[in-house]
């Protein structure tokens, strides 16, 4: 099969499509033919070079975590998938190596794993693991629901934008922090848009209260600047309700860092909840596999809105 493979770390041109030998199952595990590989900010950083410390690994490598595809092999202990199931992953795996979904195909384990959503094609689905996971386990871990005011740092990126619908979902109301050029974007998916930059808490505040809003009763950091914890402390109450994917330093001051988790129920609940119509996937690029390197570099720009796949054609 094709693949996305790396000999040494570096910028995103650094990858190389080769052939290397097919996945085969092991007992506990499946192979899934990879429709498209959703791209997130981590992807670059494996390959540059900076998380070499966080994972164990060996080179060449195959970067690449999220995945929707097809199952064509189902190893003898997994009874619970079937050849031809449609499925989305989140294929983080402990080693990094010559096991990412920016290949033709992966094998993955059924904890990584759970039933494509329905009423998408497969490459759009690609783009929902990871970010959809990070949206729905950090919201959970700031327990938000009916009622609350949410504060979202970066509301139009990959994770951001999965949060502003979840939240919204759960009955809280929504200011969501971003550049101007977005804010039409922002009010679609059901937030309060709020620009970027100095004065940043007074503007939040005077977004709220001009929309007959208290103050927010907790806050998402999905950008990982000092600027959104220092804004984030200073507007809630409860400090344990600020919680950061980028920041571990937040933990010293009361709230909390998260790191996504691999969970089959979660996955499966945001395939439903797609079906539903109560979460959209926007994809805003996508590139075939002999140029995959491009995404990562859009990726590590920063300036997507929304998600970006590599497809297997």
């Amino acid at each position: 099969m094709r693949a996305l493979a790396l000999t040494e770390f570096g910028d995103p041109d650094v990858l190389e499509l080769v052939d290397v030998d097919d996945p085969t199952p092991a007992p506990d595990t499946v192979v899934v033919d990879v429709a498209a590989a959703g791209v997130n900010p981590v992807d670059h950083k494996i390959v540059a070079g900076p998380l070499r410390g966080a994972f164990p690994f060996d080179l060449p490598l195959i970067p690449g975590w999220d995945v929707a595809g097809t199952v064509v092999a189902v190893g003898p202990a997994v009874p619970e998938i079937a050849e031809g199931d449609r499925v989305v992953g989140y294929v983080r795996k402990d080693h990094l190596g010559a096991v990412g979904t920016f290949a033709e195909q992966v094998a993955a384990h059924p904890r990584h794993l759970a039933p494509a959503p329905r009423t998408v094609d497969l490459e759009t689905a690609a783009a929902l693991p990871l970010a959809g996971l990070t949206a729905l386990q950090s919201l959970r871990r700031a327990h938000v629901g009916p009622g609350d005011v949410v504060l979202i740092h970066n509301a139009g990126g990959g994770v951001g934008s999965f949060a502003v619908q979840l939240a919204v979902h759960a009955g809280a109301t929504v200011s969501g922090t971003g550049s101007e050029s977005g804010h039409d974007r922002l009010r679609d998916l059901g937030a309060i848009p709020v620009a970027y930059g100095d004065g940043l808490a007074d503007r939040v505040r005077d977004a709220l209260s001009g929309g007959g809003v208290g103050t927010p009763t907790a806050a998402m950091d999905y950008v990982g600047t000092d600027e959104a914890t220092e804004v984030s402390l200073a507007l809630l109450d409860d400090p344990s309700r600020a919680v950061s994917i980028t920041n571990p330093a937040i933990a010293e001051r009361g709230g909390t860092y998260w790191f996504v988790r691999p969970q089959p129920e979660d996955l499966a609940l945001l395939s439903r909840l797609v079906d539903t119509g109560a979460l959209r996937i926007d994809v805003t690029g996508r590139w075939p596999l002999a140029e995959g390197a491009a995404a990562l570099t859009a990726s590590a720009e920063g300036h997507a809105r929304g998600k970006l796949v590599i497809t297997a054609g």
